[in-house]
């Protein structure tokens, strides 16, 4: 078999020359010298944020002071010992080198790169020396070759002054460059492994299984690429899943060969909520023909069947993920980055992020396209839970030149990452980029490109063909929006998957029920980080919503004056920082709630809402669940209660009010529903009941009747709609408008060997109730958020992490405990 050897030890770092142009910062001369140990994975920001040389770029508003570092080439360097072991070949294999590297070792040039999403392995027996090797990896700035490729092949629309970098021109971490959540932080460095590969006669340079379920058996096809040093050399390869195995011989000269496999009643892997998630063991073994073992391959593989439905139908066409021939509703989120240094994400960073999804009832999550292919550990732990993935190839927001040397290269990180993430059993979709083929359309890019490449041909021929000759057992999609023809236009709501953002950008979260898209695979609010996120990144004297650090965490043109503009139809203007932090957090939660309640209730026309997003990448304003120093945002409560796959909701239809259970589970629903119209003091206006009977994976409206549906006092009454052990409310009125009562609470603080309760009993109408741990202890967390109590009703919250003991004082107001009456003016007293 052939050794391994990891080259992560003893790595010095140096800066070489600055790339800066125009009035970008050089060099800090106390760094222009400097040697600084280096991690390998890692990258330049996290190594001199190691050594003490920069600030945290998080902090405060150090990420401008520190871009200097995007426009620095560096050189990393270390000596290893190496001695002849008598075998064919030695490979340098390089995982993952950011972005633009020029590699020699001992001091003879092996190979330059120029592409981050693609690793790389070069023959180096040549240069290799018995005893000491110096290996030297040099960067040179992502931004200056950027800008170098765009001055040769013509600029091109896309980056805006939000991302005003051309990210377009370089295969790199588009995001790294700047985004409406992200900083302006473009790294350098050996982000993946970088290893020694000594081999003899052949090894196993790519392995494809193409797993299929047909008439209850569940076949392989372990497609493989051999890589020889002997090309005379007779081969074996087998392969072996669930007991069954397979031998093919690999003739001389051969460098390809399948294994197919056939498992009788496989268990189907299957999305959470609908079923299991069994995985197994596919090995891959090659031999000498004297039977030496060469190399081996492993991978837990799923048998499973999906399918994209795009048929056409009275409306338009389906856009529908179909799972072992169950149409599923997808309840997802967009995945980005979780952090601008990759190389930080390790196993369990990404498990437990995914399992704050599936906490929250989310079982799709869209890789986009301005980030990265993510590490195996993403996949794995999808694959674990049970958390289906899309994931896009990786162009966002701009046009991308279809010449040399960019095409090359697109088309060998396609080939390479299709093949490396297909064996995940939650991959079930490709798709070729993100918002492009929306920009040409509506962005005004036609008159600029006038005939120039954009990127079209990657994503209706180079990627589809990618996509079809490597893994065909998947289904690809060109973009997202996109309609599925050119005739139509992208977005467009009766076809394919669209994305709203004219809610945010321009007009408010009521107009989402003016849509019902096939599938939505965009569409967000925003709202702050927790206040213990916020307050460890911004130290500003005063804090306030326009102070300079928070602004420079608020990435979104004029996103404070969105927030502002969004709030306005709903909450009276908050006049405290603390006021503005929660009421903006709550409205962030209302306005998804609103909006997926209302796709849900269109299931079957429209069968997925993907908000945008799920996590950030730094403490920052934005649109995410799950905030930079992974706390839950109320969002994140909001989206467990809404994405429940029993969902009972009130939305309006034909000038009436009517109830609609949502059942995405594979068991019947039926439960019995009672109405009350009710006044915020609690007497009881009038009521109703009926029955609920809702099929698996379907829904079922019920017409309230009019009298019960109609208020008396639209500003001091609430329905309440309680179906079995799930309830829902309705208002007559915006926040703004309601008389919501005074809270009056009881609140008593009860240690607990699992943390501390906090039981709260109402003895007035409270909406929205929160229990900010955080602003207790920065390590506490709370279980439950935007709880709505009738009079006469209790809660118990429980608080985990905390590292201290609290008091009843500490907890029973704000900026502690929360309701959505909070420094509302009561409409009664309204001037």
């Amino acid at each position: 078999m052939g050794e391994w050897r990891d080259l992560h030890q003893d790595w010095v770092l140096n800066a070489v020359a600055s790339g800066g142009t125009g009035g970008e910062p050089k060099i800090p001369a106390a760094l222009a010298s400097a040697t600084v140990p280096a991690s390998v994975p890692g990258c330049v920001h996290t190594d001199l944020l190691a050594a003490g040389l920069i600030p945290d770029p998080y902090l405060d508003r150090n990420e401008h002071e520190l871009r200097w570092i995007g426009r620095t080439d560096w050189r990393y360097a270390t000596t290893f010992d190496w001695q002849p072991g008598g075998t064919d070949r030695v490979d340098l294999v390089c995982d993952g080198l950011d972005t633009v590297a020029r590699i020699e070792l001992n001091g003879s040039p092996v190979a330059t790169t120029q592409n981050m999403h693609r690793s790389y392995r070069f023959d180096v027996g040549q240069h290799l020396r018995p005893g000491a090797n110096e290996l030297v990896v040099t960067f040179t700035s992502a931004q200056a070759y950027a800008e170098n490729l765009k001055d040769q092949l013509g600029d091109l629309p896309g980056p805006n002054s939000a991302t005003p970098e051309p990210f377009n021109f370089i295969r790199k971490m588009a995001c790294n460059f700047g985004w409406d959540w992200g900083p302006i932080l473009v790294t350098a460095g050996i982000w993946k492994p970088i290893r020694l590969h000594s081999w003899q006669t052949a090894r196993l340079a790519k392995v494809r299984p193409l797993v299929t379920v047909e008439g209850g058996v569940g076949k392989v096809r372990a497609v493989v690429e051999v890589d020889r040093a002997d090309v005379n050399a007779p081969l074996t390869l087998t392969a072996e899943v669930a007991g069954v195995r397979g031998r093919v011989d690999v003739a001389p000269g051969e460098t390809s060969a399948t294994v197919a496999l056939e498992v009788p009643d496989p268990r189907l892997w299957w999305p959470h909520g609908h079923g299991d998630q069994p995985l197994y063991d596919l090995d891959v073994a090659l031999a000498a023909g004297d039977g030496t073992a060469l190399d081996s391959w492993s991978h837990r593989i799923g048998f499973r069947h999906v399918r994209l439905d795009t048929t056409p139908d009275e409306t338009g066409s389906a856009f529908t993920i179909v799972v072992n021939g169950v149409p599923i509703f997808a309840r997802g989120a967009n995945w980005i980055p979780d952090d601008c240094f990759p190389s930080r994400i390790g196993p369990e960073r990404y498990r437990a992020r995914l399992q704050q999804a599936k906490d929250a009832h989310i079982d799709l999550l869209r890789v986009w396209g301005g980030g990265i292919y993510e590490q195996e550990a993403f996949y794995d732990a999808a694959n674990e839970l049970g958390i289906l993935v899309w994931q896009d190839f990786l162009f966002a927001c701009a046009a991308y030149p279809e010449e040399s040397p960019i095409a090359e290269e697109v088309e060998a990180e396609a080939r390479e990452n299709v093949a490396r993430l297909m064996p995940h059993p939650s991959l079930v979709l490709w798709n070729g980029n993100n918002e492009n083929i929306w920009g040409y359309f509506d962005w005004g890019w036609q008159a600029r490109l006038d005939g120039r490449t954009w990127g079209k041909g990657y994503y209706l021929d180079v990627l589809a063909r990618v996509v079809a000759e490597t893994d065909p057992t998947r289904p690809y999609w060109p973009g997202s929006p996109y309609s599925g023809s050119f005739d139509i236009h992208p977005n467009a709501d009766d076809h394919g998957c669209t994305h709203i953002w004219d809610a945010w950008n321009q007009k408010d979260y009521a107009v989402y029920r003016d849509y019902v898209p096939r599938f939505l695979a965009e569409f967000g609010w925003q709202g702050p980080p927790t206040w213990a996120t916020l307050t460890r990144a911004v130290h500003d004297e005063p804090l306030a919503s326009d102070s300079p650090g928070v602004l420079s965490h608020q990435k979104a043109t004029d996103g404070n004056g969105k927030l502002a503009r969004g709030l306005a139809p709903h909450f009276d203007e908050p006049t405290t920082v603390a006021d503005w932090h929660w009421v903006t957090q709550l409205n962030q939660a209302r306005a998804l709630t609103y909006g997926i309640e209302h796709f849900r209730s269109h299931r079957g026309r429209c069968m997925g809402t993907v908000i945008w997003q799920l996590n950030d990448c730094w403490p920052v304003t934005s649109w995410a669940a799950v905030d930079g120093d992974a706390r839950r945002k109320p969002l994140w409560y909001a989206l467990r209660k809404v994405y429940d796959p029993r969902l009972v909701t009130v939305q309006p239809r034909d000038g009436g009010l009517d109830i609609i259970g949502i059942n995405d589970g594979a068991e019947a629903w039926n439960a019995e529903v009672v109405v009350e119209r009710r006044a915020f003091g609690g007497e009881v206006y009038a009521q109703w009941t009926a029955k609920l009977e809702v099929d698996p994976r379907d829904t079922t409206a019920v017409r309230i009747p009019a009298d019960v549906a109609t208020p008396v006092d639209a500003a001091s009454e609430v329905l309440v709609v309680t179906a079995g052990d799930r309830r829902t409310t309705w208002y007559f009125a915006e926040d703004k408008d309601l008389a919501y009562p005074q809270p009056e609470l009881d609140v008593e603080v009860v240690p607990n060997p699992s943390g501390t309760q906090v039981r709260v009993a109402a003895r007035t109408f409270v909406r929205d109730l929160a229990l900010f741990a955080d602003r207790l202890d920065p390590a506490a967390r709370v279980d439950d958020m935007l709880v709505t109590l009738l009079p006469g009703e209790t809660h118990t919250f429980l608080i985990e992490g905390l590292t201290r003991q609290v008091t009843r004082e500490e907890v029973a107001g704000a900026p502690v405990l929360r309701s959505a009456g909070d420094g509302q003016v009561p409409a009664a007293q309204a001037p």
